[in-house]
Formats: structure tokens, sequence, C-alpha cells
């Protein structure tokens, strides 16, 4: 079934201005969007009437009711025909637990977000050699984290680039190959956690020359899946560190019901990125966003979920400072699912 006209004019206009979004112009196309996504998206604009929100009368991000995260799980959240989706991207969940899938309505987005996202905090790709420790998700066919650094070791070029399952001797000896190499390229070495401290442990043993290592970044995305104890962030971050003999660990915050992406490249300070907002609410009242510094719930303004809901309540704790850009994640809401990614406490 095709879209309606005006529809899809005004799909693709909000799309060309996410495409080139500034942050004198996020609050602006945010509310745009969130018009858009009140009109055309059945799930969240029923969640709107329940509310009794009237669009019309929302004037700025703080006013936007967010929906939480918990109906990606239970509902298709898609704006517009309910079959209009190029990709589902699955949540990796516990045993017995449900999963959330995102509907993602232009992978083509996806695609340039994510790659606008990574250079600009890292530059371009084609100066890196990409190597993933990604077990838990390289089982499954629909990650989505999966998917962005796939496309990432295509756009890097690099015939080193490559995913590890728990090969670490493998990995090791990749690494080696590619200071052998010595071309000038970064290493980045993108992991979930547990796989990232079994791999520390294993190249502590193997008594590795890390310190040879040209410019790596090794940048966990968080989980430990029940491989191992949960832990502070600045603990795995010092384990890390002295096991790896490097300087810094680097953080990915992503979700699967989630276009977009921030990073921290020290100490779990995330920088918002061109489409991507963090307001703090208060815990006991979903509906009242806090000040700068204090602490809160995490709600995501996702401007590249343009055709899913941009408006994500989440289940993360943290604090968020607009003045500089930058939030923190500092855990979980008590009874919220054990998630694949971020499950890490500070």
């Amino acid at each position: 079934m095709s879209e309606p006209e005006a529809f899809v004019h005004l799909r693709d206009q909000l799309k060309d201005e996410i495409g080139c979004v500034s942050p004198d112009s996020f609050d602006s196309i945010a509310l745009e969007v969130f018009r858009f996504q009140a009109e055309y998206n059945r799930v969240y604009a029923d969640y709107l009437r329940y509310l009794r929100c009237s669009p019309d009368q929302v004037t700025a991000l703080h006013e936007i009711p967010f929906l939480p995260v918990s109906f990606f799980k239970r509902h298709q959240v898609i704006t517009g025909s309910e079959m209009q989706f190029e990709r589902v991207f699955e949540s990796s969940g516990t045993t017995g637990s449900e999963t959330s899938r995102h509907y993602v309505g232009d992978t083509d987005l996806y695609e340039q977000l994510s790659v606008r996202i990574f250079e600009r905090s890292y530059g371009p790709l084609s100066g890196f050699h990409i190597l993933a420790l990604l077990p838990s998700y390289l089982e499954r066919s629909n990650s989505s984290l999966v998917y962005m650094v796939q496309h990432f070791m295509k756009l890097s070029g690099s015939q080193f680039s490559g995913f590890y399952l728990d090969d670490f001797e493998a990995l090791n000896r990749k690494l080696a190959e590619i200071r052998q190499v010595a071309d000038g390229r970064k290493v980045l070495l993108v992991g979930v956690t547990f796989a990232l401290l079994d791999w520390a442990d294993n190249f502590e043993k193997s008594n590795q020359p890390a310190a040879g290592l040209p410019d790596i970044i090794v940048m966990e995305t968080g989980g430990m899946k029940g491989r191992r104890r949960e832990m502070l962030r600045q603990e795995v971050h010092s384990l890390l560190r002295e096991k790896l003999g490097i300087a810094a660990v680097h953080s990915e915050y992503g979700m699967t019901e989630m276009v977009s992406q921030a990073y921290a490249q020290k100490n779990g300070i995330f920088r918002y990125s061109d489409s991507l907002k963090v307001l703090i609410r208060d815990i006991t009242d979903p509906f009242t966003i806090r000040t700068d510094g204090q602490t809160g719930g995490i709600n995501i303004v996702d401007l590249g979920n343009l055709g899913s809901c941009s408006f994500i309540e989440t289940s993360d704790i943290g604090r968020s400072d607009a003045g500089s850009g930058t939030f923190e994640i500092l855990g979980r809401l008590d009874n919220s699912d054990i998630r694949g990614c971020n499950l890490l406490y500070v």
C-alpha cells in the first residue's frame, strides 16, 4: 500500500532537514518531527490521546510526551503504514524475556547519520582498521550494532577489518599484522564489555605488547549478559587500561530502539550528537523535566527515528549538561529488564 502524497512530501522534507541539522536548528526540527509523528504514527498518536495531549499546544521540547521504551516490545512503532519499513532490528534480551523490535523505515538515513556521528568524533572511517568483539550479537542476524559496524568496516576499506567471536589468539595475530604494516591508520577495537574483559585477560597472559599498537582505540558498548559479575564503569575501564596498557577506554551509547549514537572518549562522558539530545526526567513524575546537573531518567530525542518514534523514555538513569552538550549514564531504574547494551553502573 502506497503512502499518501502529503505524508511522503513531509517525510522527505524532514529527512532533508535532519540530514543537515545543526545545534541551532535541532529544537525546531524536533518539534516538526513531533507533529509529523503525532499525526502519522498510530501507536504514538494513541499514547498522546490517552494523555490528553494536543500536539498543537506543544511548543518546546520539554513539553513533548516521551514514549516509554517498553512500547517497542509490544507494538509496531511505525510512522506511516504498518508495512512501510525496510529492516527490523531486534534486541538481544535475556532467556525468557521479551525483545524489542525497531522497524526502521530508512536504512539510508541510519547509515548516513551513524557515519556522520562517528566521523564528527573520530575522523574519516578510511583512517581506521576496525576490529569487533561482538560474540553475543553475531549470533543474531538482526543486531543494529553489527549492522552499523559492518557498514563502518566496508567504508574503512581495510583488508584487516573483521569480526571475532572468542578466538583471542586470532585477534592478537591480527593486531600484530597491523603493527607490522604501520600504515598510519588507527585501530578501532569495538566490543561488548564481557568480551573485551575476557580478551584483556588473554592479552595480558600472552604478554602482547599493547603499547606498540598504532593509536588503538578500545571502545566498549556495555553488556555483561550474565557472563561476568556486574561492575562499575570505572572499574571496567580501569581493568582494561591496566591489562592493555592504554591511556583511556572509549564508550558507545546506543540502543536497538535508536538510530543515532553517542560517544564518550574518556571517563564515560558522552557528547550529544547532531541528531541526538538528552533530557532528564523526574523519576517520580515522568512528565517533569529536571534542570541541568540533576539526576533522573534519561529521555532521548533521536531525530534519526523519523520512521518510528523520535521521543523515547528509556530505563536508564543519568544526568545531562545541556550547556556543554554532554551526559552520563549512571545506572538503570529498578525493575527494568536487563538489556544487552550499556548495563554498566557508575
